[in-house]
């Protein structure tokens, strides 16, 4: 077995992730801390590409204006 696979598995949480592909329309929300304020942003885009697998993946959105 791989050792930073197997490093990975061991001590990084696993988040459940939607299932969504190339095409989908989703959108994204994320958490911003400004000194001891918190606030959500969202934007709302296509999913032009996934690459990786487990910890590491990533994924490409191209944002919808308007």
């Amino acid at each position: 077995m791989d050792l930073v696979k197997l490093v990975q598995d061991q001590y990084i949480e696993k988040k459940d992730m939607p299932d969504f592909n190339a095409g989908d329309t989703i959108t994204v929300y994320y958490k911003i801390k400004e000194g001891n304020k918190e606030r959500t942003q969202h934007f709302k885009g296509v999913v032009l590409q996934r690459r990786g697998s487990g910890t590491t993946e990533t994924f490409t959105i191209r944002k919808m204006s308007g």
